[in-house]
């Protein structure tokens, strides 16, 4: 009678011996998942370092020495911030207690195009594409903003169909740093000429450079944000946006939850929602819009419809491009609205376009200006005389209701 509990002893053993092994296997298996997990990330991270080492190397050996590059930090996987939001600091301002912003309309670098072909025959020196009085405004300014209309990229393949792609060198970037730009936008219809891969190269090449931008994004919550502007208690937001291509299936895409691409507003709710929230996190906000028709001064129904829109939502100034020629101005009750400042440095024809100069202390528009300027044979210079007088007279004739003066000062 008394082997009955040794076999069950026995059992125990053996069950407990089971247990054990259950135990071992199991923890052997989560410490396994969890080392091929970490380097899976770590391999991961890896790659994402060379894919920024290669994006910025050719900026490396294409800046001029003593420039400054600022190279983003890459956060290790699955610590990047769902949304982007840039407040710019500026320390010293021009005038005192207020922020200066100068605003000129496309710009664009296509190696193929007579006016990289100039550059290039400068020894790829700027002033010798702008009069130096010009360059000198442009570089004063706080902030100085331009349409950034071209990829910069050596990737991708042309937008199958699409009359003209345009796409740059990534060191060509440096032009811009020399033209004295701060911020571009890059909600235009040609940010994504050369498919997803160029419009995520543009953007890295800018940030890589130190240009700020804003229209676009690798999601739309990054499309949607604005750039932000502080200095001695104002601070100014600015909005960028586009309309045209307007289709169901635009060849420039926009940007979605999970894919990059422009912020676009022929549809205008979701852009109005952006000029609220921004209204109320800034003294002053500008929005940055492509629309219009090319080639002609008159405005179209959707830039005056979105006018009105914008400044009901809170826009309190509103600068247009696209058309590549100059057109009128208005108001909107307080807000001036520039329908369009034309090419500004694109290819060799001669066409009027200007630098519009802004002083923005707190939420009021303390000064607006139109500076004419003309586009020829590769370059762009200040008018003086008749030729400035001209333009002025042009701007006047298109604008009824605002008043210009001899200096291109502008009120209602």
């Amino acid at each position: 009678m008394k082997k009955k509990p040794a076999k069950k002893n026995r059992g125990t053993q053996k069950n407990n011996h089971k247990k054990r092994n259950y135990i071992i296997i199991f923890f052997s298996s989560f410490f396994l998942a969890v080392l091929i997990g970490s380097l899976f990330l770590s391999a991961l991270y890896l790659i994402r370092i060379i894919e920024k080492s290669e994006k910025t190397e050719i900026l490396n050996d294409a800046l001029a020495s003593g420039q400054t590059q600022e190279i983003g930090v890459i956060p290790f996987p699955g610590t990047e911030p769902e949304v982007k939001q840039d407040t710019v600091e500026i320390s010293e301002t021009i005038q005192d207690e207020s922020v200066t912003f100068s605003f000129a309309g496309d710009v664009m670098f296509d190696d193929s195009y007579s006016i990289m072909n100039y550059y290039r025959s400068t020894g790829g020196n700027v002033s010798e594409c702008f009069d130096q009085e010009l360059l000198d405004m442009m570089k004063q300014a706080d902030v100085f903003m331009v349409n950034n209309e071209c990829t910069f990229t050596n990737r991708g393949v042309p937008t199958e169909g699409k009359a003209y792609t345009f796409r740059s060198a990534p060191e060509n970037v440096r032009i811009l740093k020399d033209m004295g730009v701060d911020v571009v936008s890059l909600a235009n219809n040609h940010a994504y000429d050369y498919g997803e891969l160029s419009i995520l190269d543009t953007m890295a090449t800018l940030e890589a450079a130190g240009v700020g931008f804003v229209g676009a994004g690798e999601n739309i919550e990054e499309a949607k944000e604005p750039l932000y502007f502080e200095a001695g208690g104002t601070k100014v937001a600015v909005v960028a946006a586009t309309q045209i291509e307007r289709m169901s299936n635009p060849d420039t895409k926009g940007a979605t939850e999970d894919a990059p691409g422009v912020l676009r507003c022929f549809e205008p709710e979701l852009v109005c929602e952006v000029i609220r929230t921004a209204k109320e996190n800034a003294d002053f906000v500008i929005v940055y819009v492509h629309w219009g028709v090319e080639n002609t001064t008159e405005i179209d129904w959707a830039q005056r419809d979105q006018a009105i829109l914008f400044e009901g939502a809170g826009a309190d100034l509103i600068v247009g491009d696209h058309p590549h020629c100059l057109q009128g101005m208005t108001y909107v009750n307080d807000t001036p609205v520039i329908y369009s400042l034309g090419n500004f440095w694109f290819n060799s024809k001669t066409v009027d376009t200007g630098l519009l100069q802004i002083s923005v202390k707190g939420d009021r528009l303390e000064q607006l200006r139109f500076i004419p300027c003309r586009q020829q044979s590769c370059r762009t210079q200040l008018l003086s005389g008749q030729d400035k007088e001209n333009v002025l007279n042009q701007i006047k004739t298109l604008s009824p209701g605002v008043i210009i003066d001899e200096d291109g000062n502008i009120t209602s």
